[in-house]
């Protein structure tokens, strides 16, 4: 049985989280719509590579262009099994649609699955949706995860965790644990290859 994940990115998502959640899910046999506020199916997203290099944080370069399959302003979240928040630098600035808000609320308000990486957990954050939950995310993130409610995680970068309805994770190195977690939540399991519904 398909699943249909929404998925939110904007300008600057972190390219391997847009990547590879939007290419595993797909290969598994859902159906995944990215979209961003204000632009619509066949437009592009610039995408940001965010890589460890021994610095005090992550750097930043240039990445491709990822190209939009839905119109954001056709989304309604009542047709999706789950949400899936990319990290990079789009989250700080989706966050300040009201739409973004209202969609990251109505999974939160039906326990849909929802995923967050990285820098997703400011959407998260925003729309007033961890608090109680154990939660984790880049480093940088933690303090508005507390300020929010939640409770940060400070896990390994190829890890995550999920408490309830939420998966999260904090970067690009935990997608296996990230991307299992949340289609355990989604009811898919891969048997050979094969998407089957549980």
């Amino acid at each position: 049985m398909s699943k249909k994940i929404l998925m939110l990115v904007g300008d600057y998502v972190e390219d391997y989280e847009v990547m590879v959640p939007f290419q595993t899910l797909l290969t598994v046999g859902c159906e995944v719509h990215a979209v961003c506020p204000d632009k619509k199916a066949g437009e592009v997203v610039r995408t940001s590579i965010h890589d460890f290099e021994g610095d005090q944080t992550y750097s930043e370069k240039r990445g491709h262009n990822f190209k939009l399959n839905a119109t954001f302003a056709d989304v309604k979240p009542e047709n999706y099994d789950g949400l899936f928040i990319c990290g990079g630098r789009a989250p700080e600035y989706i966050r300040l649609n009201p739409k973004v808000i209202d969609i990251t609320k109505h999974f939160a308000q039906h326990n849909k699955p929802i995923a967050s990486i990285c820098h997703g957990v400011q959407v998260l954050t925003a729309a007033d949706v961890v608090r109680g939950k154990r939660v984790s995310a880049y480093p940088a993130c933690g303090p508005e995860v507390t300020l929010a409610g939640g409770k940060y995680e400070n896990i390994a970068m190829d890890a995550a965790i999920t408490d309830g309805n939420l998966t999260s994770s904090p970067a690009w190195p935990s997608h296996p644990a990230l991307l299992s977690q949340f289609m355990q939540l989604l009811g898919i399991k891969v048997l050979h290859g094969e998407e089957v519904g549980a």
